[in-house]
């Protein structure tokens, strides 16, 4: 019994004593890991927006007097000069209201030549009774009655002249209707859409319900991109700032382009919750892609570059919160002979790959890159073993 004891003793202390003898003398278990020395780079910083292709100079039509579409003049893909006839809306309503207001203009005259006349003669009767009164022929009475006749004229012919005002103006009013009836093409395109039918009723609306639109015409020489960057990133958009666009067509396969205009106000973009800004991108170089007005896609708008800066790979450096004292610490480990070192570093800009380091490491520093799960289990004076590629 005393014997199967001490064999058991035995393997206890072997299973047990190896290991930890190893851990003093030896250092423990060496990690494998990858490294990579550091080195000067070029970090290119950007921001990601969404948006849509559309034409730089678009327009749509809708009508400011709704009635029935009696004449339409063009077709969907028709090329379209400013000032051209698009569209008529039956106007026989206006057409009587215009002859009505014109006849009213022309009674308002009649009447007033009617008024200027009474007028003359009353100048003329006041004329002789004031001669009369002056050799006193006449009682005052009748002088004043004279006098008061003659501006009860002028005050008609002014009333007359004020009624002509007033049907002058209905009547270009009416006209301005009536002209409203006929629509005419606002700039040089293309007829990108037509919405309407003749024989439908066109709706002056501004809301989209069946009849407020007309028809489109666009620009089609010239195509922008229109994004929508987050408030939190609109800090760093500047104009004239290169941009790659990726349509959604063509997920592999960058266009070139510039910012163009930023929007001076933030709006909340249709289908999101936060606050961004309208920025349009002018395309500068589509690289043979036939792009198309409405496509969706997606910008990366480049904010920095910085040549020969000292960086790291990015899975390299790791980040240590503090959430009682709410500080942020960023580390890296360094290669030492066979172990590594903690090394608390600054760091810089970034882009997808690499993160600028501004002090705790310097240049030819070895630093260790992964894998991850030994990254995450990595401590300070830990044996390692650097896997060969």
């Amino acid at each position: 019994m005393g014997k199967k004891i001490l064999i058991i003793l035995v393997i206890l202390l072997l299973v047990v004593g190896i290991p930890v003898g190893q851990s003093v003398l030896g250092g423990g278990e060496a990690v494998s890991v990858i490294v990579e020395p550091l080195g000067p780079r070029s970090i290119q910083t950007s921001v990601l927006a969404s948006g849509r292709l559309v034409h730089e100079e678009e327009v749509n039509l809708s009508t400011e007097q709704p009635g029935r579409v009696t004449a339409i003049y063009v077709q969907e893909g028709d090329k379209v000069t400013v000032g051209q006839l698009l569209l008529e809306i039956d106007d026989e309503r206006f057409q009587t209201t215009v002859e009505q207001r014109q006849a009213a203009v022309r009674m308002q005259e009649i009447a007033i030549e009617r008024q200027r006349t009474a007028l003359e003669n009353q100048r003329v009767q006041w004329q002789r009774m004031a001669e009369l009164s002056a050799r006193e022929l006449i009682d005052d009475d009748s002088f004043d009655t004279a006098t008061n006749n003659l501006r009860l004229a002028e005050i008609d012919l002014e009333s007359g002249q004020e009624q002509l005002r007033q049907a002058q103006a209905q009547l270009a009013q009416t006209e301005d209707d009536l002209r409203k009836t006929k629509v005419y093409a606002p700039i040089d395109g293309t007829v990108t859409s037509l919405d309407i039918e003749v024989g439908e009723t066109a709706i002056s609306s501004s809301t989209n319900v069946p009849g407020s639109s007309l028809m489109t015409i666009a620009d089609t020489s010239s195509i922008l991109t229109e994004v929508n960057v987050d408030e939190a990133d609109i800090a760093s958009i500047r104009i004239g700032q290169r941009v790659e666009i990726f349509a959604i067509a063509f997920p592999d396969d960058p266009v070139e382009g510039v910012i163009e205009s930023i929007a001076v106000s933030a709006k909340v973009a249709e289908g999101e919750q936060g606050r961004s800004f309208a920025v349009k991108i002018r395309i500068t170089d589509t690289r043979g892609i036939e792009l198309r007005p409405g496509m969706s896609c997606r910008a990366e708008i480049f904010t920095d570059l910085r040549d020969d800066v000292l960086a790291a790979p990015i899975q390299a450096i790791i980040i240590e919160e503090d959430l009682n004292e709410n500080e942020t610490t960023y580390y890296a480990f360094r290669q030492d002979g066979d172990e590594v070192r903690r090394v608390d570093v600054e760091t810089g800009i970034s882009d997808d790959t690499y993160q600028e380091i501004t002090s705790g490491l310097a240049a030819g520093d070895i630093i260790v890159i992964g894998p991850d799960r030994a990254l995450r289990n990595l401590e300070d004076g830990d044996r390692v073993v650097v896997e060969q590629n």
